[in-house]
C-alpha cells in the first residue's frame, strides 16, 4: 500500500475527525488545494515550493512533523534543492492590512524640557524684534509681504514624499508576498481572492513574489505589463519605478 505524504495527511485528518472545510478555516488554504495535497495531485498546486509550504502548515495543524513531510515530498519530486526557504502560510485567520507604526509616547521630562526651550526661544525672538531699527522695514512702494532681494515670503508647497506607489488587484486566487525597500512585509504571504485589491503602498522600491500571474499591478498610477504564467513568478520595482522580473533565487518568500 502506498503510504505517501498525501495518505499520511488524510489519515491524520480522519483520526481527528476534521473535514477539509474545517482545515481550510484553520489554515486559510483553499479546500481544493488541500484535496490536491491528499491526492498528491501536484499539478493542481501553484508549484512545488508552495506545495511544500502548504504541506508544512497542514502537517503542523494535524500534529505531524510538517518540515519532514515537506522534505519527503521534495525528495519524491526531486524538484528543488535541500534547505530551500519555503513561503509562509499563516494559519491564523486574519485580514491583510497595511502595517502601521507603533505609537511613540513622549516622556514627561522631555515634554517639560521642550516647553522651557519654547519659552526661552520666544523671549529671545521678542528681544531681537524690539532691537531692530527702521532700516529693516520694507522700502517705500514695496509690498509688505516682500523680502529683501525681491524674494517672496509666500509659502512654498511641500514636495511629494519620495518613492513610488504600488497597488495590486487579484484576477484569480493568488498567493502574494510583497516587501518594501527596507525588506519589511507589506503583504505577508497571504492568499488573495479574485477581485481583492491591496494598496496603494508607498516605498522607494518593492520586491514581489506571486504564486501565479493572476494579478494586475499598478505602479505610480500606471498599469504594468506583466506575464501571466500559471506557475510562481516574482518582480522588482526599482528606485526609478522600472519593473524587472526576478529569477527564482531572488524572489522574496515572507518566511
Amino acid at each position: 500500500m502506498d503510504y505517501g505524504v498525501g495518505t499520511k495527511l488524510r489519515d491524520a485528518r480522519t483520526r481527528r475527525k476534521l473535514s477539509l472545510q474545517d482545515v481550510e478555516e484553520e489554515t486559510k488554504i483553499r479546500a481544493r488545494y488541500l484535496q490536491a495535497l491528499e491526492n498528491e495531485d501536484w499539478d493542481q498546486l501553484p508549484g512545488d515550493t508552495y506545495a511544500r509550504a502548504f504541506i508544512r502548515t497542514y502537517g503542523a495543524l494535524l500534529g505531524l512533523d510538517g518540515d519532514r513531510l515537506a522534505d519527503e515530498q521534495r525528495r519524491a519530486r526531486g524538484a528543488a534543492r535541500p534547505g530551500e526557504r519555503l513561503p509562509r502560510v499563516d494559519p491564523r485567520p486574519r485580514k491583510v492590512t497595511r502595517r502601521r507604526g507603533r505609537r511613540w509616547q513622549v516622556p514627561p521630562r522631555l515634554v517639560t524640557a521642550l516647553v522651557l526651550a519654547a519659552v526661552v526661544g520666544a523671549l529671545i525672538a521678542i528681544g531681537l524684534a524690539g532691537g531692530r531699527g527702521a532700516d529693516e522695514s520694507a522700502p517705500a512702494g514695496e509690498a509688505p509681504g516682500a523680502a529683501r532681494g525681491g524674494r517672496s515670503n509666500e509659502a512654498r508647497s511641500k514636495p511629494e514624499p519620495a518613492g513610488h506607489t504600488l497597488k495590486l488587484l487579484a484576477k484569480g486566487e493568488v498567493w502574494v508576498c510583497l516587501l518594501d525597500g527596507g525588506g519589511r512585509p507589506l503583504i505577508d504571504g497571504a492568499i488573495l481572492s479574485s477581485g481583492e485589491a491591496e494598496g496603494p503602498f508607498r516605498s522607494g522600491s518593492f520586491t514581489l513574489a506571486l504564486g501565479n500571474g493572476a494579478v494586475t499591478m499598478t505602479v505610480d498610477g500606471k498599469q504594468a505589463r506583466l506575464p501571466e504564467p500559471p506557475s510562481p513568478i516574482g518582480f522588482e520595482v526599482g528606485t526609478r519605478g522600472a519593473v524587472r522580473e526576478l529569477p527564482e533565487g531572488e524572489r522574496p518568500t515572507c518566511t
